[in-house]
């Protein structure tokens, strides 16, 4: 079973890295990819946990885009975590989204909803490798009573529109699949049924995207179809995995959930840089 879309707590999943490869050991898993947004400090503890459980280790990360105020995902495998150039990148990006954190708490003040933004922001102050996101806030959000769920804070106060909703700032789609060829790695879109921007893929993939997650928790089989033949019609590859952050709101049921068939797995890996 191959699965490369998971989180752990180096962004915003549950499980440190070590618990992570041993529920996916657990489930069947023998390939396996951490894809923490904006920073890959979790891929070091899975690669050790991973060798120790007998399981193949591919390094990755998801690197959040901006494209007209909008989310683009981009997914990045067999990078090199320790290229100086993509370090220095990430950094950046992690102190974007602690600005915007800290700007959507202010705004959620302002409604009347206060959070303790230090206790929020402690464990990225504490190892800036870290990389905050808005479900830190809508866990706190739940911790504090507001809400019931996660789910309810986003659709409530922090999705698009909501009271608590800042718009991010970062870098561009191309730049993004740049950085992750820099540092020898492989640019899948993430998610795309999700992100509802096909009209994007055509230039993405002009720019180098080398793939789309045709595979993934929120694509029905149709969506799945759909995706594969835009990558075959594209010449592009495709990647998958559960997106799970063992978060019963977020991502798969759990790691292995949804897999890349190994022919596929076999493409993606084709595509590596040297």
């Amino acid at each position: 079973m191959i699965d490369l879309h998971t989180h752990t707590t180096a962004s915003d999943g549950r499980l440190s890295a070590a618990e992570l490869v041993t529920r996916a050991r657990a489930a069947g898993v023998d390939v396996l990819s951490v894809t923490d947004h904006d920073t890959t400090s979790g891929c070091g503890p899975a690669a050790i946990a991973c060798s120790a459980e007998g399981v193949e280790f591919v390094p990755g990360i998801e690197i959040t885009a901006v494209i007209n105020g909008g989310d683009v995902h981009v997914l990045g495998y067999f990078v090199d975590p320790d290229r100086e150039a993509l370090r220095a990148f990430l950094a950046r990006q992690r102190r974007n989204r602690l600005v915007r954190v800290r700007q959507m708490i202010d705004r959620l003040a302002v409604s009347g909803i206060h959070l303790d933004a230090a206790s929020i922001l402690q464990p990225a102050f504490d190892d800036p490798t870290k990389a905050v996101g808005r479900p830190w806030i809508a866990r706190a959000l739940v911790a504090g009573g507001h809400v019931t769920t996660t789910d309810e804070a986003f659709d409530r106060w922090l999705a698009h529109d909501r009271p608590g909703y800042v718009p991010r700032s970062g870098a561009r789609p191309e730049e993004v699949i740049a950085r992750i060829h820099e540092a020898g790695g492989v640019a899948s879109l993430a998610h795309p049924g999700v992100a509802g921007r096909d009209d994007l893929i055509p230039a993405l993939v002009a720019a180098g995207l080398d793939a789309l997650e045709a595979y993934h928790t929120d694509h029905d089989p149709e969506t799945t179809t759909r995706y594969l033949g835009m990558a075959d019609r594209l010449g592009v590859v495709v990647s998958g995995g559960s997106d799970y952050h063992a978060d019963d709101s977020h991502g798969g049921a759990g790691p292995g959930s949804v897999v890349l068939p190994p022919d596929r797995y076999e493409a993606l890996k084709s595509r590596r840089r040297r």
